[in-house]
């Protein structure tokens, strides 16, 4: 049911965000040099590795690492880079592997290849079994104010906790957080 869900989403959320993906692809290629979109590879369900794309907020020379590992994150940004992240904007692109089966409106956000701690606490809390998600009850509890144990352990809650009813309450606080920019550090 919930891969029924994450389809039916997607096809919705691509005729409500046509245009509006349109958009910042036009104003990404129009402020910066480089491609539009900034494909990584994530970690999925299973500790698997696949490749997200997202909108570019970061020059193209900035280290492949996780943004708060940055020295100083902001001199890395490009002019709408900020604004991006703070609206989400840049997250959008992932929609294609939610239709692909890599990852579902809702789970754990999938690590970096090269994150290894976080890597390691969710493999250990049983977290890598799920697939990972556009937004997650970590990303609710404090996005990129968690520490990465805080996040696990908010992984773990949702393993235990998953239910249709719950997806739907995690949606609708991440429209609430996204609206309010609440958790962006960069």
């Amino acid at each position: 049911m919930k891969r029924t869900c994450d389809i039916v989403g997607v096809l919705l959320a691509l005729i409500i965000f046509a245009v509006p993906m349109a958009i910042v692809a036009l104003a990404v290629r129009a402020t910066s040099q480089g491609p539009v979109l900034y494909w990584s590879q994530r970690v999925g369900r299973g500790n698997g590795m696949f490749s997200m794309p997202k909108f570019r907020t970061m020059r193209t020379d900035t280290p492949v690492v996780a943004t708060h590992l940055l020295g100083d994150a902001a001199r890395h940004l490009t002019p709408i880079g900020s604004f991006l992240r703070k609206t989400s904007l840049d997250e959008l692109p992932q929609l294609w592997c939610i239709l692909k089966g890599d990852m579902s409106f809702v789970g754990p956000r999938p690590a970096l290849f090269n994150q290894d701690d976080l890597i390691a606490a969710r493999t250990a809390r049983n977290v890598h079994s799920l697939l990972p998600g556009l937004t997650g009850w970590a990303q609710v509890n404090g996005r990129d104010e968690l520490t990465i144990q805080d996040k696990v352990t908010f992984d773990a809650e949702y393993l235990e906790r998953r239910s249709f009813l719950f997806d739907l309450r995690i949606l609708s606080l991440t429209a609430i957080r996204v609206v309010g920019a609440a958790g962006v550090q960069h």
